[in-house]
């Protein structure tokens, strides 16, 4: 180096900023409160506006919840006709589709696991050789 001896350093510390869960900054000082000239006011009337519609909070403490407005009922007196409330019976698996016809002698396998059906007619080798 320039001659200089750097000072000898028994252990390195990294020091890094991490944050504890749930935390979003490293600072604890207390924000100033915003001055603009007339925010008390327009608060004070914000406030007043609030009770005078009846929703400032400290009048919705007191106040019971509601789930908003009733639904109508909407049943009618039965017209006579009987209902049944019995299920049918539960059917079993249906019987699987099976190809009883003669043309078709064969599946190929193509490009990409696509599968084709092979007739008569077509040889089974042309499939083979087809690539894409």
């Amino acid at each position: 180096m320039d001659g200089k001896a750097r000072p000898r350093i028994e252990k390195e510390i990294l020091m890094t900023m991490h944050l504890v869960r749930g935390m979003t900054t490293t600072s604890t000082r207390k924000r100033k409160t915003n001055r603009v000239p007339g925010l008390a006011k327009a608060k004070a009337d914000h406030d007043a506006w609030l009770r005078k519609m009846g929703v400032h909070p400290d009048q919705l403490k007191h106040k019971e919840k509601s789930l908003g407005k009733s639904v109508q009922a909407y049943t009618r007196e039965s017209s006579g006709i009987p209902t049944s409330d019995r299920i049918g019976p539960i059917e079993g698996k249906r019987a699987a589709k099976v190809y009883s016809g003669d043309y078709i002698v064969g599946l190929a396998t193509m490009h990409k696991s696509n599968t084709v059906p092979v007739g008569k007619g077509n040889s089974p080798e042309d499939f083979a050789k087809m690539r894409r």
